[in-house]
C-alpha cells in the first residue's frame, strides 16, 4: 500500500519542478515557497541570500533549539535543459507509467518534495530531538550556497548528530564518495596574423600543452590508486569538459579557456595533480609565453574544490539510516555531493535519497513513484527517533 503523503508529494514535486532554479538563474521563488510550508508548520526558518540577494539558502528547524538534530539535506538548483531533446515541458510534471519527469525530479527535488510533505506530521508530534530542513542553492555549480552555510552553523554552533543528503541513490546507504574538484584556466596570448605564427602568442595552442600534460597524469593516477579502493574506477579521474579560444583560421588566437575536473579518491592526489600542474605552468608554459609576449599569462579559477565523503568507522548517520531503511549494507559511489562538507564541520553524514543517479542530468529526467514511497517510509520511520 502507498504512503498516505505519497499523493501530497506528487503535488509538491508539481510544483517545485515548475520553478526553473537553473543554476545560472535565481532560486527565490522555491525558497520562499518552502518557507511558508515551514513556518505554516510552525518552524524557525532561516533564509540567507547570497551576495547577489538572487538566491539563497534555507535552514529550519522543527523542535528544540538544541543539539543532537537530524538534518534533511537537498540543493535546489537544476542543470540546464538547452540542447537537450525533451518529449515535454522540462518544467511541468508528466506522469506516465509510474513515473514522474521533470528537470530536478530526481536530482533532487524528489526528496525535498518527500521532506515537505512530512513537515505537518512531524509538527504534531512531542518533539525532543530537533528535525532541521536544509535546501541550497548552486550545488551543481560547485556547491557554493552549502560551504556558506556550513560556515553559518559552525558560525552559530549548531551540532545536529546526523545529517542525510538525499541525492538520487536508489535508497541505497552511501557511506562514502570521491571528492569533486572544478576549474576555469585562462590563457591570455598575443594576437597576430596566421601567417606569422612565431610573432604571436597562441593562447589555443598553450592551452593545448597545458592538457596534453593533464592527461600526461593520468596513467600515474592509476598507478596511486589505493589498494582496496571501493571506487569505480577505484583511481583519481581527470576529464576536460570544455576548450574555447579563437576567433579564424588564419588569426593567433590571444585568448583561451580550459574547463577541467578532477574526481580524488584522496586528497593527497589532488595535491599532487595541482603541484604537477602548477610546476608546468611555472616553469615550462609561461616562460616560453613571455620569452615572446611579458604581458602574457595563466590564470586559473577555482569553481569548488568538493570534499569528498570520507568512510567513518562508527557513524551515527549511517547507523540511523540503517536502522530507517532496513538495509544492511552500503556502497560508495564516484558523483560528489554536499555530504563532505557537513563531514567538515564535525556532521555524520550519509547520502540516501529516491531516484537513480542515471536519469541526472539528462532529457526526461525522472523519478518513479515507488522510489518516492521508499522515501517516504523512511522520513516517516524518522518520527520515532525524534520523540
Amino acid at each position: 500500500m502507498a504512503h498516505d503523503q505519497l499523493q501530497y508529494t506528487v503535488d509538491l514535486l508539481d510544483e517545485l519542478v515548475a520553478f526553473p532554479t537553473i543554476s545560472a538563474d535565481s532560486n527565490l521563488d522555491l525558497i520562499n515557497f518552502a518557507a511558508e510550508k515551514l513556518e505554516t508548520s510552525g518552524a524557525k526558518v532561516r533564509v540567507s541570500p547570497d551576495e547577489t540577494d538572487t538566491k539563497a539558502n534555507l535552514f529550519a528547524t522543527l523542535g528544540p533549539e538544541t543539539d543532537g538534530g537530524i538534518v534533511l539535506s537537498g540543493h535546489s538548483d537544476v542543470v540546464p535543459v538547452e540542447g537537450q531533446d525533451w518529449t515535454s515541458d522540462p518544467f511541468q510534471l508528466r506522469h506516465s507509467d509510474g513515473k514522474l519527469f521533470g528537470r530536478g525530479t530526481c536530482d533532487m527535488k524528489g526528496f525535498i518534495a518527500a521532506s515537505l510533505a512530512m513537515v505537518q506530521r512531524y509538527a504534531t508530534l512531542p518533539l525532543t530531538r530537533p528535525v532541521h530542513f536544509a535546501f541550497t542553492h548552486d550545488e551543481e555549480t560547485g556547491c557554493l550556497g552549502a560551504r556558506s552555510l556550513v560556515e553559518e552553523l559552525r558560525g552559530i554552533g549548531m551540532k545536529p548528530s546526523a545529517c542525510i543528503i538525499g541525492e538520487p541513490t536508489l535508497m541505497r546507504i552511501i557511506e562514502g564518495h570521491k571528492g569533486c574538484s572544478e576549474y576555469t584556466v585562462e590563457f591570455s596570448g598575443l594576437a597576430g596574423h596566421g601567417s606569422i605564427p612565431d610573432a604571436g602568442v597562441s593562447a589555443v595552442e598553450y592551452a593545448v600543452r597545458y592538457v596534453n600534460h593533464l592527461m600526461s597524469l593520468r596513467p600515474e593516477l592509476i598507478s596511486r590508486c589505493p589498494e582496496n579502493s571501493p571506487f569505480e574506477p577505484p583511481y583519481t579521474t581527470l576529464q576536460v569538459g570544455r576548450i574555447t579560444g579563437g576567433i579564424a583560421h588564419n588569426v593567433i588566437a590571444d585568448k583561451c579557456s580550459v574547463d577541467w575536473e578532477m574526481r580524488p579518491v584522496r586528497v593527497s592526489d589532488a595535491d599532487f595533480v595541482k603541484s604537477r600542474v602548477r610546476q608546468h605552468v611555472e616553469q615550462d608554459l609561461l616562460p616560453a609565453m613571455r620569452a615572446v609576449h611579458p604581458a602574457a599569462d595563466i590564470v586559473t579559477h577555482v569553481v569548488g574544490e568538493i570534499a569528498g565523503l570520507e568512510k567513518m568507522p562508527e557513524s551515527e548517520a549511517v547507523k540511523l539510516v540503517s536502522e530507517l531503511t532496513g538495509a544492511n549494507t552500503t556502497d560508495f559511489v564516484c558523483f560528489g555531493t554536499e555530504a563532505g562538507l557537513f563531514q567538515q564541520i564535525g556532521i555524520p553524514a550519509v547520502v540516501c535519497g529516491p531516484g537513480s543517479i542515471e536519469q541526472a542530468h539528462k532529457p526526461d529526467e525522472f523519478v518513479e513513484l515507488d522510489q518516492l514511497d521508499q522515501c517516504l517510509a523512511m522520513l516517516d520511520r524518522l518520527s520515532s527517533k525524534l520523540v
